[in-house]
């Protein structure tokens, strides 16, 4: 009996124990939390992938007889931008094939090649969803004029899910 009584005080003081520990640990999570939401970078969000159609593309090289095949996942800030995305996609499947129909299998072969690539559908994809980015020669311009400034782009980057190059 006493074996009993002693077994029920040390659960019952190991199971208080725990749920102190347990209790103090949330209260200093909680008080963790409310100095971060103050700040900005607190609200990260997962970002929305929006893979689209793998596409066959001609390449601009001599004789006409190399192609790419491409797979082009967007990065977009949330899903209500994603939405907006898909309902542009003919216009910007038509300007990814454009763009990379200009290029060389020389230069998509680059690391150097397949980034101007990605940065350039990202420019002209913005610019079809109607976001305007700013190019390197008019930064200086901007600065002497006040202009409005725009909403961001909620494309966020340009991923290649699958580049082949015959």
């Amino acid at each position: 009996m006493l074996i009993i009584i002693i077994a029920a005080v040390l659960l019952l003081g190991g199971g208080g124990a725990g749920y102190f520990f347990l209790m103090k640990k949330n209260a200093d999570e909680e008080g963790d939390e409310k100095p971060a939401a103050s700040s900005h970078d607190a609200k990260k969000v997962a970002p929305t992938y929006l893979p689209l159609e793998n596409m066959v593309v001609n390449l601009a090289d001599q004789g006409g007889d190399r192609f790419a095949q491409i797979g082009v996942t967007f990065e977009i800030e949330d899903a209500h931008a994603a939405d907006q995305v898909k309902a542009y996609l003919p216009k910007i499947r038509d300007m990814i094939l454009r763009q990379t129909s200009q290029r060389t299998s020389e230069e998509l072969l680059t690391a150097d090649g397949k980034a101007k690539l990605a940065n350039e559908i990202l420019k002209e994809s913005s610019s079809i969803l109607g976001y305007e980015s700013e190019d390197e020669d008019e930064a200086p311009k901007a600065k002497k004029k006040k202009k409005v400034r725009r909403p961001e782009s909620p494309l966020t980057a340009v991923l290649f899910s699958n580049f082949i190059v015959q």
